[in-house]
């Protein structure tokens, strides 16, 4: 019988510190890698899906470009815990006709989230909206928020950190009549000549208007709360920083009526609020 002698040989650890190197394939048709995608964040204050139909084509009727289908979160975590799930299949449709492209949600109840995955939203914990830092109380003249409305107007979501003002100020030099729209996507608008009544003037950043506003200004427009709105003379039917807005249903206040201002949003305990201070020479 023939018996095969087999030698051991002890294992020896690699040295320290020495790498080893394995080879590996990756696939031919595809890769997965981590994205950062620009979003926007509607955050929700009712289920009522009518009054959100008016409220959005007050807001952005007379604006069928403002959106460009970009991706759109909504945010559930103002509804009550005990809100009933909104016809998810309506408000995505809704929403679409305003070329935007809802993608995900972020809080809610169980039982919201539930019916936002049935209808093909993914979760989004992390998309925070951005809020204004409080600030110390002013002696400018202040006006308060509209009422509670079911949903505020769409703002910017950390996801998409772009500032406005990374592209150069749009300049307009020639008056603005009723009717006329100008808005200045991703950057601050420079206004030199009057906004008659009627006219628009919107900006993702801040807007400046070294002649008379008697038009519509609308400033932080995709949530921007650090936009303002400067005017020689404020005169002005409508002014909104980042939704919160005023209209001429309640009285500019004598010192700023008609004077150089600038129009700021500040937020406190008691809600946000559009503060109105003279600008001294």
């Amino acid at each position: 019988m023939w018996v095969r002698l087999l030698r051991f040989v002890p294992f020896e650890p690699l040295p320290p510190f020495m790498s080893v190197a394995i080879a590996g394939s990756a696939p031919a048709t595809f890769e997965i890698k981590s994205a950062n995608l620009p979003l926007v964040a509607l955050r929700l204050k009712s289920t009522d899906l009518d009054l959100l139909a008016q409220e959005m084509h007050q807001q952005y009727g007379d604006m069928p470009d403002f959106f460009d289908h970009e991706p759109l979160v909504i945010d559930l975590t103002l509804l009550p815990a005990d809100a009933p799930p909104p016809d998810f299949p309506v408000l995505l449709t809704l929403l679409r006709g305003y070329r935007l492209a809802p993608v995900a949600f972020k809080g809610g109840s169980e039982l919201l989230a539930d019916a936002a995955r049935a209808a093909g939203l993914a979760s989004a914990p992390e998309a925070m909206p951005v809020r204004p830092a409080p600030a110390p109380v002013t002696t400018g003249a202040e006006e308060r928020p509209a009422p509670e409305a079911a949903a505020v107007p769409v703002e910017a979501a950390t996801a998409a950190p772009a500032p406005a003002g990374a592209l150069p100020a749009l300049i307009i030099d020639r008056p603005l009549r009723s009717g006329q729209q100008v808005y200045a996507r991703g950057r601050d608008l420079v206004v030199l000549a009057m906004v008659n009544a009627g006219a628009e003037v919107i900006a993702d950043g801040h807007i400046h208007v070294y002649a008379p506003l008697r038009g519509k200004a609308i400033a932080g427009a995709r949530g921007n709360v650090d936009a303002r709105i400067f005017a020689l003379s404020l005169e002005p039917e409508l002014l909104s920083i980042a939704g919160v807005y005023r209209t001429t249903d309640t009285p500019l206040p004598a010192e700023v009526h008609g004077q150089p201002t600038q129009v700021r949003l500040v937020s406190s305990d008691d809600g946000d609020r559009l503060v109105m201070e003279p600008l001294r020479t």
